[in-house]
């Protein structure tokens, strides 16, 4: 039979035809692509005629579209939706790609012709975009190793083949200690939990196969439990193993892996003249340097250490209060932080969850990209690759924009987190094409599907990556979209989420699930009184895993990434209830790939210039300003990474942030 991964798609908008599709069909697929991205790479790196724009750098764009066809259905189902098959297929992909696209970038012929045009480039009379292409191009070369010779030239290819493996084999181990564990609960163990939490614990004793409740490593669903459940020996048990992930022993512990891994980023480093792998990755950044991002981190570090420590005592006494002697736990923080948040801003999460249905909080973020950016929303009938799997075909003033996927329920097949990819980028050459993106969740599932205000928070972050995927229009596929420094990427994102907060929004949006009712006004203000409440524990948490990230890469690798991880935290004075919010073992962004490696502070640096970009948004005329929308849109959103990042936000803003309105947007400043 004809495989349907390598056919032109005859479906609506191009979509990938799921329901045609087999795993039996991926690794052929995959080989046929690869075999013609080669010969066409070969053919621009061997064609007789001089160098220039179109022949080289254009071709090169227009080249591998059948691969990016193949792994853009793959990786979708591969992280969404894995099964043994898929995951077999990616541990037999991972070296096999590596290889490819260091067989590329060690093509002497091929980087000769992008030096030469380097070399020139002030004489072919580009456009903007084009130069930034070419920049970008040439300096990918030269990163990748390709002016390496002989023996450094192969221990360049042997290392990024061998990190391919190591992080997928990582992403996968991380996978199977959370697929592989759950808690039994009995009724009684069901005690003092609300509603929304018992009915995500049957679903999910349901998924699992369990004759009744239990309690997953699903984020969506531990969390609420160690917030809600009084009961301290099962709040201890559940956090114990969710702490454990990856460090469990056996087949799927990560620490041997962190450790080759942190090892071999310095190598290659090392190989290309930097004297650490930080110093390498934060090149391309809006950072530039480990010390700009240390000096960040610690700007906010300790503010947010006064807080948590300051909290702590508070959620100590409430502790002995109920008769419980001795040191606030991890396991603690979250449930006498919930009564304290109940007491404080007397909100009640029971009462407050309802008003934040599934449905509704997609319909306000569509909302507010309607009121921003003109953008509308249409439901599509096409075939995904799982049921709880929605698209939308989004339109402005009648012209097709983008096909939005969103997929938003928690399962065994599906990897943690929250993420958002473009299964098809948006470009204008060699052909134009409209992106086709989607949203990944691990929401609870239940009849309705209720979020708790972090989840809705969530659906706005991982909205944000979309319109900038959405919204993006440039020329070249390489620069589309959310194809930028991995500091600016979090922007939109981190951005969007303000638009939750907008008294309006959750005015219309935040309705009762069972009586339509809006939320009350004083629960609305209570809502919104409360948006920094627990923001020392939440921002030590992250502060604690970036730094401990930087440290990894900022100096000579540690053989002992765990003992490394705690001689950090030890410096830092981490509070003793407080947990890095990703231990090492189950550090995916930094382990699974080199995508946020050295790079996890990036959220915190896109904070500092989203808390900003939201008061130009108040300064203006509020947050649906016209003029400011238009400016978001046509310096940020639509622009990709045709310009450099630090240019585009001057652009949108007049000016650079500083960390005023992070602090302030926290709740920490002084």
């Amino acid at each position: 039979m004809t495989n349907p991964l390598l056919q032109d798609w005859d479906t609506p908008f191009g979509l990938a035809p799921f329901d045609a599709i087999s795993d039996d069909d991926f690794a052929p697929a995959l080989d046929e692509a690869l075999t013609a991205h080669r010969a066409e790479i070969d053919a621009i790196a061997g064609d007789p005629n001089t160098p220039d724009f179109d022949n080289t750098i254009g071709a090169m764009e227009a080249a591998g579209g059948a691969l990016d066809k193949v792994l853009g259905a793959f990786f979708t189902v591969a992280g969404a939706e894995s099964n043994p098959a898929r995951e077999a297929l990616q541990r037999d992909f991972s070296p096999k790609l590596a290889a490819h696209f260091s067989e590329i970038s060690s093509n002497k012929a091929l980087f000769a012709r992008v030096a030469a045009l380097w070399a020139g480039r002030d004489d072919l009379n580009l456009t903007d975009e084009q130069a930034r292409v070419l920049m970008l191009t040439h300096r990918g070369f030269v990163r990748a190793g390709a002016a390496l010779e002989g023996a450094e030239e192969q221990r360049m290819k042997d290392i990024k083949a061998r990190l391919a493996v190591l992080g997928t084999q990582f992403t996968q181990n991380l996978l199977a200690d959370e697929r592989s564990w759950f808690m039994e609960l009995s009724e009684d163990d069901l005690e003092g939990l609300p509603d929304f939490v018992v009915a995500a614990a049957r679903a999910a004793g349901e998924e699992k196969g369990a004759v009744g409740p239990v309690v997953t490593l699903s984020r969506s669903l531990i969390v609420p439990f160690l917030q809600f459940s009084p009961r301290r020996d099962l709040r201890e048990k559940t956090f114990l193993a969710w702490e454990a992930r990856g460090a469990n022993g056996g087949d799927t512990d990560n620490r041997a892996i962190a450790a080759e891994t942190l090892a071999l980023r310095e190598e290659r480093a090392n190989l290309l003249g930097y004297g650490t792998f930080a110093d390498f990755k934060l090149e391309t950044e809006m950072a530039k340097t480990p010390d700009a991002v240390r000096g960040l981190l610690m700007d906010v570090w300790e503010p947010a250490k006064r807080q948590a420590n300051a909290d702590a005592d508070v959620l100590t006494q409430m502790m002995h209060d109920d008769g419980i002697n001795g040191d606030l736990a991890p396991w603690d923080w979250r449930y006498f932080a919930e009564k304290r948040r109940a007491a404080e801003h007397d909100l009640d999460e029971a009462a407050l969850k309802p008003y934040f249905q599934l449905d509704r909080m997609i319909d306000a973020a569509f909302a507010c990209a309607t009121r921003l950016f003109g953008l509308n929303f249409a439901p599509l009938d096409v075939p995904l690759y799982h049921p709880d799997c929605r698209a939308w075909e989004v339109t402005r003033d009648g012209n097709h924009v983008a096909v939005f996927i969103g997929d938003y329920f928690a399962r065994g097949s599906k990897r943690s987190g929250a993420w958002c990819s473009a299964m098809r980028a948006q470009a204008k050459f060699p052909k134009v094409q409209s992106p086709v993106v989607i949203n990944v969740c691990n929401f609870a599932k239940s009849d309705p599907a209720l979020l708790s205000y972090d989840d809705a928070r969530t659906l706005f972050h991982e909205f944000g990556h979309a319109l900038h995927q959405m919204l993006s229009n440039v020329t070249y596929e390489s620069v589309s979209g959310t194809s930028v420094a991995r500091d600016f990427v979090e922007l939109p994102s981190q951005l969007y989420e303000h638009w939750l907060e907008v008294p309006e929004v959750l005015g219309e949006f935040a309705t009762h699930a069972k009586t339509g009712a809006p939320m009350p006004q004083e629960m609305l203000e209570k809502v919104l009184g409360a948006a920094t409440f627990d923001m020392g524990f939440q921002t030590v948490e992250y502060v604690a895993s970036a730094l401990v990230d930087l440290a990894f890469h900022d100096g000579p690798p540690p053989a002992d990434p765990m003992a490394k991880q705690a001689e950090v935290l030890g410096a830092l004075g981490m509070p003793e209830a407080i947990r890095m919010r990703h231990a090492t073992p189950q550090f995916a962004h930094v382990f699974s790939g080199d995508g946020y490696s050295s790079g996890y502070y990036s959220y915190m640096w896109s904070e500092v210039m989203d808390a900003d970009a939201f008061e130009a948004f108040e300064e203006a005329g509020g947050a649906f300003d016209p003029e400011r929308a238009k400016a978001l849109e046509e310096h940020i959103l639509s622009t990709g990474g045709s310009r450099d990042a630090a240019e585009l936000y001057v652009a949108f803003r007049g000016r650079l942030p500083g960390v005023e309105a992070l602090l302030k947007g926290r709740g920490l400043a002084a």
